[in-house]
């Protein structure tokens, strides 16, 4: 035999389990796998896992392989479970897959697709297979496999093996002839399988006792597997048959298998049957002897091990024999299992088992201290997970960790309760700060004194209430009563679509807001090992570059780069390299620009920076938004707005730059359709810089679908907003398409605009349009798109065009008739591919055929 028949990273021999080589069936699966879906449906015991493991290796396919478990109905820890299976065929897809997380929306799933199918080369064959299907009955995890698959990777098949037909809509499939079946009927042995069987077995049978075999099992794999244990021990034929139809199957495993191997082996497999998954190194853990796992080698095939795994599997009736056994066990026996489990799930970046394991443990401690690993921001999966967990443990758990009131707090702020969070962290402060002082008292106090102050700065949005830096000044000073460090990803400041998280108040508000800020950020640093450090200068320097005060807001990021660095401040560090490439774009800093991009791959590299990919994604995102190379645009960041939480305070940043796409993609619908649909009370809009932009791409938007009227409206609702705080930089920031905006809205005085200031805002706005299709034609050199020929007259009326003169204005400079200027405007669009003025502009000085300096040089509208 071949090593490939052999669920095993070594040569097994004969004794420690016979693989039957079956010809017949790798044909059909080799058949099967022409297709994209591959089901493998039949009971217990008819060697499905065994079948494709054999005829995946033999092949040579690339292949990931996943062994699901009823925990895997739990996005999260399903989505580490892709994670830890793509790690064992590439380390670097497994990390950027691990950024994504679970594809709950579309932006994540065009990340995840893309993701895949960098990582597939066309020379390859690929299988992923789903083990055990049967065990997925969560709707979501189901809609995201049912929808993934359906995206036809060009040389990968999905095999799902499951004990029932799976919970999917596969009609698309059927329909189309994509889809293969193997069945239970298909895996049974037939009667020549039976006698080469029993051959390799060293046992001769003649045809008689092959068919009395087949007549008394159907040909079940399992059973034949029980009736050879039960001829070597000298039983008949015969007798094996009539026994194995009248009696449990229990007591063939008892006596043909648990019986047989040491006291010590039965006790070690009841142990293991506690927990799902068998690696090899955790199983070396928990083993008493070393022995023990060689010994348990010789049972057979009803344990093996598994190369793409690298774990043991075992037979789902042995393991369910064994499962009945486990009262064999103490309780402080069941608690070590469990705790090591927990512990080995840990170090291995399995969060979601290692949290299970623990409260199965009564581990409340190190469950509470493990969390201490997530980012600040965590999902609402685990938030949620975390929650149901402490709402069921015993009360000594809060007497005995003070971690544990600061974990809920923080918990209920995650899931957006943040009233609720409010009332108990007064609730727990009353009460400890009347008690006796002591570390632990001191420790509760601390967090929750910090937990107060991030809700009272995320609450002074809508209250205009600027006290939260007197809790961070509480938390310090119990912090300084503690011997405690915080360590981890909480240690790094998670931001929002915008630094600056202030609302619609008035002057007066904001600099009460500065204020605050830049008195919190000291308590919150020292407390909190870094946390926020360089916050409060990029605050600043946010605010300085949408005043338009370039070199403030350049000096002020420079000075959050040098304090982010210093304390591991990732996500500031990004923002500030954010900013400074949106500096560096108005100036046309080529040299700079590249210069920051380089400094943004290299944050990829640093593995504790939880959220660099997306980062780094979305930053790159707006930037290619901005200049119009939309084809540079991460896919997960050209998804559908509907599906996608747009306006999560944390994530919110998504939401701008897929605007910027859309907007650059000329798709006005689009993007409209999200402002209208996005409402929400801690979105975007929420943010005062976040108000402005949404209105200024409604009033963009509008402009380029004939609504002219409700442009105008929102240009103004912009313009008072901007207005008490002097932020002109975002309505600059939209180029051309705001110079036009503005030249309508200089024709039409209905809308309360100060001309002077619609006159300045045009001239700023065509500078810096002029500056971004120059840096669009920089990184657009190494594409050049097929020539395009303009006649003298188009070249002369685009040139006009660029230097903003009206159609009317254009047809009197010229001589000719508004007809013949239109007709002629028509044809040269249809030539350039564009759809309106600005457009045609970019692509006429992208491509060559006008001057970049004669764009909107001339201040007439």
């Amino acid at each position: 035999m071949e090593e490939s028949f052999f669920h095993s990273s070594v040569p097994i021999s004969p004794g420690k389990g016979i693989y039957l080589e079956r010809p017949r069936m790798y044909q059909l699966l080799e058949e099967a796998l022409q297709n994209p879906l591959v089901t493998v449906v039949a009971g217990a015991g008819y060697g499905k896992t065994y079948l494709v493991y054999a005829f995946v290796h033999k092949q040579r396919y690339r292949t990931i392989w996943m062994q699901l478990s009823e925990r895997d109905n739990n996005p999260v820890r399903f989505w580490e479970h892709v994670v830890q299976s793509v790690a064992c065929v590439n380390q670097e897809r497994a990390a950027q897959l691990e950024g994504i997380g679970f594809p709950e929306t579309n932006r994540q799933f065009d990340r995840c697709i893309g993701c895949f199918q960098e990582g597939i080369t066309s020379e390859k064959q690929y299988v992923l297979v789903y083990d055990d299907f049967h065990l997925l009955h969560e709707k979501m995890i189901l809609d995201f496999l049912e929808r993934f698959f359906t995206v036809f990777f060009a040389n990968m098949t999905f095999v799902l093996i499951s004990r029932n037909k799976p919970a999917l809509n596969t009609v698309t499939f059927f329909a189309r002839g994509l889809l293969s079946n193997i069945t239970e009927d298909d895996l049974r042995f037939n009667p020549e399988e039976i006698g080469e069987y029993f051959q390799m077995l060293g046992i001769t049978l003649p045809d008689a006792a092959v068919q009395e075999l087949y007549q008394d099992t159907k040909g079940w794999i399992f059973a034949l597997q029980l009736a050879g244990i039960s001829l070597k021990q000298g039983n008949s034929v015969g007798d094996y048959g009539r026994s194995a139809m009248r009696s449990d199957i229990f007591t063939l495993i008892e006596s043909g298998i648990f019986s047989c191997i040491s006291a010590d082996l039965q006790k070690y497999l009841i142990s293991l049957s506690l927990i799902e998954h068998w690696p090899l190194t955790l199983l070396t853990a928990l083993a008493p002897d070393p022995h023990l796992i060689q010994e348990m080698e010789g049972i057979g095939s009803f344990i093996s091990y598994d190369i793409y795994l690298h774990a043991y599997q075992i037979h789902p009736l042995l393991l369910e024999y064994l499962s009945e056994k486990q009262r064999c066990l103490t309780a402080e026996e069941k608690k070590t299992v469990y705790t090591q489990t927990a512990r080995w799930c840990a170090a291995h970046n399995l969060k979601i088992d290692a949290i299970s394991y623990y409260e199965k443990a009564g581990a409340y401690a190190e469950l509470i201290q493990m969390t201490y690993s997530f980012p600040m921001a965590m999902s609402n999966h685990v938030a949620g997970f975390l929650l149901t967990i402490l709402d069921r443990a015993p009360p000594e758990t809060y007497l005995q960790n003070a971690a544990a009131y600061i974990l809920y707090t923080r918990i209920l702020f995650t899931l957006g309760r943040f009233g609720a969070c409010a009332c108990k962290l007064h609730e727990i402060i009353r009460r400890f700060e009347a008690l006796p002082p002591s570390r632990f008292n001191h420790r509760v106090l601390y967090g929750c004194y910090n937990n107060l102050g991030f809700v009272g700065m995320l609450s002074s949005l809508y209250t205009q209430q600027y006290d939260f830096a007197s809790f961070f000044e509480r938390a310090y000073h119990y912090y300084t009563l503690t011997d405690y460090e915080l360590q981890g990803p909480s240690t790094s400041m998670s931001l929002g679509s915008y630094v600056s998280w202030f609302g619609n108040g008035e002057k007066d508000d904001l600099e009460q807001y500065n204020r605050a800020i830049s008195a919190s950020v000291p308590y919150i640093s020292a407390s909190m090992n870094g946390c926020t450090y360089g916050m409060d200068d990029l605050i600043l320097a946010e605010q300085a570059y949408f005043k338009g005060d370039i070199p403030k807001a350049e000096r002020l990021v420079y000075q959050t780069l040098y304090k982010a660095q210093a304390k591991k401040q990732y996500e500031i560090e990004t923002r500030g390299i954010f900013y400074l490439l949106r500096i560096n774009l108005s100036r046309g800093n080529y040299d700079a620009i590249e210069a920051l991009f380089t400094r943004l791959d290299a944050q990829l590299e640093m593995q504790e920076y939880t959220d660099r990919y997306a980062c780094a994604d979305m930053v790159r995102g707006w930037f290619y938004a901005q200049i119009g190379c939309t084809t540079e645009v991460a896919l997960w960041l050209q998804g559908d707005f509907k599906e996608i939480e747009l306006h999560s305070l944390i994530y919110g940043m998504e939401v701008l730059v897929q605007a910027k796409y859309y907007l650059a993609a000329k798709n006005y619908p689009r993007v409209l359709d999200a402002l209208r649909q996005q409402a929400s009370p801690y979105g975007p809009e929420q943010f005062l810089l976040g108000n402005i932009e949404a209105n200024i791409l409604e009033a963009v938007c509008r402009y380029h679908t004939a609504a002219k009227a409700d442009a105008l409206r929102a240009l103004e609702r912009a313009y008072r907003l901007a207005l008490p705080h002097s932020l002109d930089m975002p309505f600059i920031e939209m180029g051309t398409d705001m110079a036009l905006l503005a030249c309508a809205a200089l024709k039409d005085s209905r809308y309360g605009i100060p001309r002077e200031w619609l006159e300045k805002i045009r001239r700023q706005a065509s500078a810096y349009g002029k500056q971004c299709m120059l840096v669009a034609a920089y990184y657009r050199k190494g594409d050049t798109p097929p020539p395009v020929f303009l006649s003298p007259r188009e070249r002369t009326i685009l040139r006009y065009l660029s230097q903003g003169f009206t159609r009317e204005e254009i047809a009197e400079e010229e001589a000719l008739s508004i007809n013949t200027v239109k007709n002629t405007i028509s044809g040269m669009y249809r030539k350039l591919g564009a759809v309106n003025r600005a457009d045609a502009i970019r692509i006429a000085v992208a491509g060559g055929m006008l001057e970049a300096g004669g764009i909107l040089e001339d201040d007439r509208a």
